[in-house]
């Protein structure tokens, strides 16, 4: 198995298993021996961002890490949260 540095990662394409962009890679979690989530810019184009607008990054969990290799693969299945109806975005709208 080749071994590579985890700044090689920095700025790949992340997209979900279902095919949709979701961001670029940003930094690693790492522990003391393993990797335990990724930083993921999101960007105007991440179908993130059309549910959180505000949402700048999020982490994502290694093990819903499906491939890594000239993008990275993650489970659709992520929890995607919603904003709160009492939050400022929301009152803004308002």
């Amino acid at each position: 198995m080749d071994e590579k540095s985890i700044s090689e990662t920095y700025g790949r394409t992340v997209y979900t298993d279902d095919g949709n962009f979701f961001g670029k890679i940003q930094d690693a979690v790492v522990g003391k021996h393993s990797v335990h989530g990724w930083v993921v810019q999101i960007t105007s184009e991440s179908i993130l961002k059309k549910t959180v607008p505000t949402v700048k990054a999020v982490i994502v969990p290694h093990k819903a890490v499906r491939a890594i290799g000239d993008v990275f693969l993650i489970s659709g299945a992520l929890d995607v949260p919603s904003p709160e109806p009492d939050s400022e975005a929301a009152k803004a709208k308002a």
